[in-house]
């Protein structure tokens, strides 16, 4: 038994030194391994260490650049910019948000902001940021669960807290509503970029008082800043453009493509028109800088990596001493009309040859909330987007259709006037021959302005060579196609080409009875815009080229000064078609368009017999229904008085559409004609140069 007990006591008494003699080997390869990787640390990958730490971090950052001006064919400014003072902000790499809350709060005390465009969303964001503790108290469990099982998103989960903020913890005082303002903005910026704290009515004792506090308001300086200005007033002001404010940022429906371009959200661009169409020209190159932050987030080099190019300078084809005489024509024009319910006046003058328009303007009555008259106001943009029926103006067109269709040709163009009635259908006759019978050649027709020459004309496109007083009607309704596509080539109904965006192209009336497409040769049915007359009239004056007008003919660069520099592009000649006619069809359908302001029978020879140089065009009378602003007139039938002309007669270089709507009772006559006399008379008196091209 002794035995045995002895042996179990030596047999424990060696198991302990073997457990400690393990531990001390397994602490010694740990010490083994240990030198070993500082050894690799420092000896292999030493460098590689020192350098992370020392690493920095490249970011580059863009600043806008005065926008570019707008000119007029002279050189004088229509649109510029207004310098002023700007606060703005540049957030740090490493910005915190409490402290940019610290810097709004300094800022209030040296500065007032407007608080007014303040959301509910900016009010409790701000909440978030001064009480980031409590946000994830704002939640359920119930919630807490559906964001783990449905996985969802950061953004989400936010959104949901935000939704159970009390409405009594974000009713802030004026005051903090100040703070708020500067926070917003100052949390919209990313990292290195810059926003406008405020650049509206910064004051001298603003600058001052943030100045002397620079240095403890990290990210403030004071920079300058521009407003669009228009020295002109509001001349050509709606067809010039608007451009978005920083409160506004990018177009909603462009955010995507102009942020794929360069631009930032708050980024002021053009919105409409001239502005919009050059958007890319106007805006320049943005200043680049780079700059390196270390791994703190600590700014520790700054360059300017490229200066930045001020935005190109516009030079219209407008010479603003011709248009301001255009809109007085047009001004007393409206202001001299007795006819109750028509209202304005549009005027569109053009270059046939290379599109460029000299002057656009459209004048009409102003009314008050109880449709009364009190004044006169621009209507530039109607002259473009506005549609009307425009009559007899259309015939040239008409007869130009007839010899592309083959359905006349200069041997044999003659066609009996006379009074013709269809079965079930009302009379039609010529204004000049209500009951005889009088044969005409297709340019006699455009002096006299036959409809019934027209409407025989449109029969034979039509696939209806005869007319039988009493029979039917029966022609091919793609009359209507057919006439379109022949118009378009004049540009009727179609867009001009003109640069800027959304151009009306008029109102297509689509297909209806054979009599209506009877009405349309004549000007009955669609309607065009007062361009279109413009464009349209030009294509002839311009043997059959029609041209897209064109408000802008030169882009300039900024010259150190800030005014015109150097010529960086001249706007080519836009093409859009040419007639198909030949030269002496043309030549034979514009002596016709002579003998309107000229024949003995001519419907528009009182206003320019003895003009000159020699006007050639045509008079239009389209019966419609008033479009005005006024109840009352609604649905009364009133008359539109058009003209379309160009002058020289064989050097043409300046081209006149003229529409005057909404004359109940009867337009009075030759009232077109003698408007664009108006319009003649300062051109051609205007300069010694022009006298000698007459």
């Amino acid at each position: 038994m002794l035995t045995k007990r002895k042996f179990k006591k030596k047999k424990k008494k060696s198991h302990i030194p073997f457990r400690l003699n393990l531990l001390f080997l397994i602490v010694f390869f740990s010490f083994i391994a240990l030198v070993a990787r500082l050894a690799f640390i420092q000896l292999i990958k030493g460098e590689d260490f020192v350098a992370l730490v020392r690493r920095t971090e490249t970011t580059t950052a863009k600043k806008s650049v005065p926008r570019g001006s707008i000119y007029d064919s002279q050189g004088r400014v229509l649109v510029g910019n207004k310098p002023k003072l700007a606060i703005n902000y540049t957030r740090p790499a490493d910005a915190k948000i409490s402290t940019m809350v610290e810097i709004a709060k300094k800022l209030t005390t040296l500065i007032s902001v407007d608080v007014s465009d303040l959301k509910e969303r900016d009010l409790k964001d701000y909440w978030v940021a001064t009480n980031p503790d409590k946000l994830d108290s704002l939640l359920t469990a119930d919630e807490k669960k559906k964001i783990a099982k449905e996985n969802l998103s950061t953004s989400q989960t936010y959104e949901m807290q935000l939704e159970h903020i009390p409405a009594d913890e974000i009713n802030y005082s004026d005051a903090e509503k100040q703070v708020i303002a500067i926070f917003t903005k100052m949390n919209s910026a990313y990292a290195l970029s810059t926003v406008t704290l405020k650049n509206e009515g910064v004051t001298e004792q603003e600058v001052a008082k943030i100045s002397e506090r620079l240095g403890e308001l990290r990210g403030i300086d004071i920079d300058s800043d521009w407003d669009r200005e228009y020295p002109m007033g509001d001349m050509l002001k709606t067809i010039l453009g608007t451009v978005s404010s920083e409160k506004t940022g990018l177009p909603a429906d462009r955010v995507k493509s102009l942020l794929a371009q360069g631009y930032s959200l708050n980024d002021r661009v053009g919105t409409s028109y001239l502005e919009e169409q050059y958007e890319t020209v106007l805006s320049g190159t943005k200043t680049v800088m780079k700059s390196q932050t270390n791994t703190k987030g600590e700014v520790v080099n700054s360059n300017e990596t490229y200066p930045g190019k001020a935005g190109s300078n516009l030079i219209l084809t407008i010479d603003t001493e011709f248009q301001k005489k255009l809109e007085d024509i047009a001004t007393n024009t409206v202001r001299e009309i007795t006819n109750e319910t028509a209202d304005r006046v549009y005027i569109v003058v053009m270059n046939p040859k290379n599109g460029d328009i000299l002057g656009i303007t459209g004048k009409k009555i102003k009314y008050n909330e109880n449709f009364e008259a009190v004044g006169i106001e621009d209507d530039a943009l109607g002259a473009i987007n506005n549609s009307f029926g425009m009559g007899s103006v259309v015939k040239p067109a008409t007869v130009l259709s007839g010899y592309m269709d083959g359905a006349i040709t200069l041997e044999n163009n003659t066609i009996l006037d006379e009074p013709i009635e269809f079965e079930a259908s009302a009379p039609k006759s010529s204004w000049f021959n209500r009951n005889g019978q009088i044969e005409l050649t297709d340019i006699q027709a455009l002096e006299r302005s036959s409809n019934v020459y027209m409407i025989k004309l449109a029969m034979k496109m039509g696939g209806q060579s005869e007319y039988v007083k009493g029979g039917r009607l029966n022609i091919n309704l793609s009359l209507f196609d057919k006439l379109r596509e022949y118009y378009a080539q004049f540009g009727l109904g179609v867009r001009t080409g003109i640069d800027l965006p959304n151009e009306g192209k008029g109102i297509n009336g689509g297909t209806a009875d054979a009599f209506s497409a009877l009405d349309f040769a004549y000007g009955q049915f669609d309607l065009y815009t007062p361009l279109q007359l413009a464009q349209y009239i030009s294509t002839i004056a311009n043997n059959g080229i029609r041209v897209a007008p064109r408000l802008v003919k030169e882009i300039h660069e900024t010259s150190k000064s800030g005014g015109i520099g150097n010529l960086e592009t001249t706007l080519p000649i836009k093409v859009m078609n040419s007639l198909q006619v030949s030269q002496e069809v043309l030549n034979h359908v514009k002596e016709g368009l002579y003998l309107v302001t000229h024949g003995e029978n001519g419907t528009s020879i009182a206003p320019f017999k003895d003009f000159s140089p020699v006007v050639v065009g045509k008079s239009g009378t389209a019966e419609a229904f008033y479009g005005g602003p006024v109840p009352k007139y609604q649905q009364v039938a009133v008359d539109n008085a058009t003209f379309i002309s160009y002058a020289p007669k064989d050097n043409p270089e300046i081209a006149v559409a003229v529409v005057a709507p909404y004359y109940k009772g009867g337009a009075p006559l030759d009232f077109g004609a003698k408007i664009a006399k108006k319009v003649y008379e300062v051109y051609f008196n205007q300069n010694g140069n022009r006298q000698a091209n007459r």
